[in-house]
Protein backbone atom coordinates (compact mmCIF):
# COMPACT_ATOMS: atom_id res chain seq x y z
CA UNK A 1 0.00 0.00 0.00
CA UNK A 2 1.48 3.03 -0.82
CA UNK A 3 1.21 6.20 0.94
CA UNK A 4 -0.67 7.67 -2.42
CA UNK A 5 -3.41 5.28 -1.18
CA UNK A 6 -3.79 6.35 2.44
CA UNK A 7 -3.90 10.09 0.84
CA UNK A 8 -7.10 9.21 -1.12
CA UNK A 9 -9.10 7.47 1.56
CA UNK A 10 -8.25 10.47 3.82
CA UNK A 11 -9.58 13.00 1.71
CA UNK A 12 -12.83 10.89 0.53
CA UNK A 13 -13.06 10.61 4.31
CA UNK A 14 -12.70 14.26 4.80
CA UNK A 15 -14.90 15.07 1.38
CA UNK A 16 -17.81 14.56 3.50
CA UNK A 17 -17.23 16.10 6.44
CA UNK A 18 -17.70 20.09 7.62
CA UNK A 19 -13.65 20.19 8.20
CA UNK A 20 -12.18 19.60 4.30
CA UNK A 21 -8.42 19.30 6.44
CA UNK A 22 -8.46 15.77 7.58
CA UNK A 23 -7.30 16.32 11.73
CA UNK A 24 -4.39 14.46 12.89
CA UNK A 25 -7.16 11.73 14.69
CA UNK A 26 -8.41 11.10 10.85
CA UNK A 27 -5.10 10.33 9.63
CA UNK A 28 -3.87 8.64 12.30
CA UNK A 29 -7.35 5.78 11.83
CA UNK A 30 -6.84 6.01 7.96
CA UNK A 31 -3.03 4.51 8.07
CA UNK A 32 -4.36 2.21 10.47
CA UNK A 33 -7.13 1.41 8.62
CA UNK A 34 -4.33 1.09 5.57
CA UNK A 35 -2.02 -0.46 7.38
CA UNK A 36 -3.31 -2.48 10.64
CA UNK A 37 0.40 -3.59 12.12
CA UNK A 38 1.39 -0.01 11.90
CA UNK A 39 -0.61 1.58 14.34
CA UNK A 40 -1.59 -0.87 17.34
CA UNK A 41 -3.81 2.02 19.66
CA UNK A 42 -4.73 5.73 18.88
CA UNK A 43 -5.23 7.93 22.28
CA UNK A 44 -6.80 11.23 22.27
CA UNK A 45 -6.65 13.22 25.23
CA UNK A 46 -6.35 17.26 26.04
CA UNK A 47 -6.81 17.80 22.99
CA UNK A 48 -3.49 15.25 21.79
CA UNK A 49 -3.09 12.29 19.80
CA UNK A 50 -0.79 9.79 20.40
CA UNK A 51 -0.53 6.32 18.09
CA UNK A 52 1.53 3.70 19.59
CA UNK A 53 3.19 1.95 17.13
CA UNK A 54 5.56 -1.02 16.89
CA UNK A 55 9.60 -0.16 16.67
CA UNK A 56 9.89 -2.17 13.55
CA UNK A 57 7.87 0.29 11.53
CA UNK A 58 8.56 3.55 13.02
CA UNK A 59 10.40 4.74 9.82
CA UNK A 60 7.97 3.77 7.30
CA UNK A 61 5.43 4.96 9.62
CA UNK A 62 7.40 8.56 10.27
CA UNK A 63 8.09 8.30 6.40
CA UNK A 64 4.57 8.15 5.50
CA UNK A 65 3.72 10.82 7.57
CA UNK A 66 6.33 13.32 6.45
CA UNK A 67 5.31 12.88 2.58
CA UNK A 68 1.82 12.07 2.93
CA UNK A 69 0.24 14.77 0.92
CA UNK A 70 -2.59 15.87 4.15
CA UNK A 71 0.21 14.37 6.48
CA UNK A 72 2.92 16.88 5.63
CA UNK A 73 4.80 16.56 9.27
CA UNK A 74 7.99 17.58 7.92
CA UNK A 75 9.05 18.99 11.33
CA UNK A 76 10.35 16.93 13.95
CA UNK A 77 9.51 19.75 16.72
CA UNK A 78 11.43 16.17 19.54
CA UNK A 79 12.18 13.20 19.59
CA UNK A 80 12.36 11.72 23.62
CA UNK A 81 12.90 8.78 26.17
CA UNK A 82 11.03 7.62 29.01
CA UNK A 83 11.96 5.54 32.06
CA UNK A 84 8.59 4.64 32.98
CA UNK A 85 9.99 2.64 35.79
CA UNK A 86 11.92 -0.77 36.47
CA UNK A 87 8.68 -2.39 37.86
CA UNK A 88 7.00 -1.86 34.68
CA UNK A 89 7.44 -3.64 31.58
CA UNK A 90 7.84 -2.47 28.87
CA UNK A 91 9.67 -0.41 30.83
CA UNK A 92 10.70 2.34 28.26
CA UNK A 93 9.33 4.32 25.35
CA UNK A 94 10.70 6.79 22.94
CA UNK A 95 8.26 9.52 21.96
CA UNK A 96 8.82 11.22 18.38
CA UNK A 97 6.78 14.83 18.61
CA UNK A 98 6.11 15.82 14.99
CA UNK A 99 4.75 19.08 13.60
CA UNK A 100 2.95 20.09 10.15
CA UNK A 101 4.10 23.44 9.71
CA UNK A 102 1.67 23.61 6.68
CA UNK A 103 -0.98 22.05 8.09
CA UNK A 104 -0.34 23.26 11.58
CA UNK A 105 -1.26 19.64 13.24
CA UNK A 106 0.90 18.19 15.71
CA UNK A 107 1.24 14.53 16.39
CA UNK A 108 2.68 12.43 18.96
CA UNK A 109 3.97 8.76 18.23
CA UNK A 110 5.07 6.36 21.05
CA UNK A 111 6.96 2.85 20.84
CA UNK A 112 7.60 0.91 23.58
CA UNK A 113 10.46 -1.12 24.44
CA UNK A 114 10.71 -4.09 27.04
CA UNK A 115 14.18 -3.55 29.32
CA UNK A 116 15.66 -6.65 27.54
CA UNK A 117 15.85 -4.85 23.62
CA UNK A 118 16.23 -1.47 23.76
CA UNK A 119 16.71 -0.80 19.90
CA UNK A 120 14.73 1.11 17.38
CA UNK A 121 15.17 1.88 13.98
CA UNK A 122 16.44 5.48 13.50
CA UNK A 123 14.63 7.86 12.04
CA UNK A 124 17.85 10.03 10.77
CA UNK A 125 16.95 9.15 6.81
CA UNK A 126 13.33 10.82 7.61
CA UNK A 127 14.87 14.19 9.69
CA UNK A 128 18.05 14.84 9.53
CA UNK A 129 17.50 16.69 13.24
CA UNK A 130 16.83 13.27 14.69
CA UNK A 131 20.72 12.68 14.48
CA UNK A 132 20.94 15.15 17.57
CA UNK A 133 17.90 13.77 19.41
CA UNK A 134 18.57 10.27 18.90
CA UNK A 135 21.93 10.63 20.01
CA UNK A 136 20.78 12.38 23.45
CA UNK A 137 18.52 9.42 24.10
CA UNK A 138 20.95 7.43 23.48
CA UNK A 139 22.97 9.29 26.10
CA UNK A 140 21.22 9.69 29.03
CA UNK A 141 18.66 6.45 28.35
CA UNK A 142 20.54 3.38 26.80
CA UNK A 143 18.24 3.27 24.02
CA UNK A 144 19.78 2.78 20.62
CA UNK A 145 18.89 3.45 17.46
CA UNK A 146 19.75 0.67 14.60
CA UNK A 147 21.09 1.96 12.03
CA UNK A 148 22.10 5.76 13.34
CA UNK A 149 25.54 7.29 11.59
CA UNK A 150 26.80 8.42 14.45
CA UNK A 151 25.41 6.96 17.57
CA UNK A 152 27.95 8.28 20.82
CA UNK A 153 27.25 10.40 23.98
CA UNK A 154 26.50 13.72 23.00
CA UNK A 155 26.46 15.29 26.84
CA UNK A 156 27.98 13.46 28.94
CA UNK A 157 31.79 12.59 28.98
CA UNK A 158 32.87 9.08 26.79
CA UNK A 159 34.18 7.35 30.21
CA UNK A 160 30.90 7.79 31.74
CA UNK A 161 29.73 4.85 33.48
CA UNK A 162 25.74 3.92 32.79
CA UNK A 163 22.60 6.09 31.43
CA UNK A 164 21.83 9.09 34.08
CA UNK A 165 18.10 9.55 33.30
CA UNK A 166 17.20 5.74 34.45
CA UNK A 167 15.63 5.40 37.01
CA UNK A 168 17.95 3.08 38.47
CA UNK A 169 20.97 5.15 38.45
CA UNK A 170 21.26 6.65 41.68
CA UNK A 171 21.02 10.46 42.16
CA UNK A 172 24.57 11.03 43.06
CA UNK A 173 26.04 9.15 40.66
CA UNK A 174 28.55 5.83 41.40
CA UNK A 175 31.51 7.74 42.66
CA UNK A 176 31.97 9.03 45.96
CA UNK A 177 29.89 12.38 46.00
CA UNK A 178 31.72 15.41 48.35
CA UNK A 179 30.00 18.95 49.42
CA UNK A 180 33.30 20.55 49.17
Amino acid sequence: MTTGAVNENILSDSATSPNPKPTPSQLVTALQREHSHWVTEIIEAHGEVTAIVPRLHVAEICGALKTGADAKFDFLADLCGADRGVEEEPRFEVNYHLFSTTRHHRLRLKVLLDEGNVHVPTVTGVWRTANWHERETFDLFGIIFDGHPDLRRILLPDDWQGYSLRKDFPLRGYEPYSLK
